[in-house]
């Protein structure tokens, strides 16, 4: 990858959101997310430029984005469906992006420096879902003891790796 090296998972989520940006920037688009390429950042550029094939390589993350969006569309306005918990969220914009109830709940889960991150980028972008972050703070037990992390999940509580569960 000429030069451009991913360091940690948070990269990978400006990865995925160089694509969002690059379909979005599209004038036959399948979907539209402006908050994109802010969130991929000069990071998420680079990591695209340096992938061999790097936008022939685009269309799974577009096809998954059109299916989820389908599927959380359908899950809230056919089925109900009031809260929505998304986890390893990344820099997934859809709570600000979506046409989504007011009233629905939408949970972010991942590390705490990439919810960070979004959380300033987006500060002052408009939320269609009332919205919370739940940074994922990990902590490994012994087996055989029982793994009962409260539910929800409050915002900085510890939650069970599932590795550990």
């Amino acid at each position: 990858m000429n030069g451009v090296k991913i360091q940690n998972v948070s990269d990978t989520a400006r990865w995925v959101a160089m694509y969002r940006a690059y379909e979005t920037e599209r004038p036959d688009a399948h979907f539209h997310d402006p908050f994109a390429r802010r969130l991929a950042g000069p990071d998420g550029e680079a990591i695209m430029r340096s992938v061999p094939g790097g936008m022939r390589t685009s269309w799974p993350m577009v096809v998954r984005t059109v299916a989820i969006d389908g599927f959380i569309t359908r899950a809230v306005n056919d089925d109900g469906v009031d809260t929505v918990l998304n986890l390893a969220a990344g820099l997934d914009a859809r709570p600000w992006r979506m046409e989504l109830p007011a009233s629905l709940h939408w949970i972010d889960v991942d590390l705490p420096e990439i919810l960070g991150y979004k959380q300033r980028e987006l500060a002052n972008e408009t939320l269609a879902a009332a919205t919370r972050r739940a940074p994922s703070t990990c902590v490994r037990r012994r087996r055989g003891r029982p793994c009962s992390p409260a539910w929800p999940p409050r915002a900085g509580a510890r939650s069970c790796s599932p590795r550990g569960c």
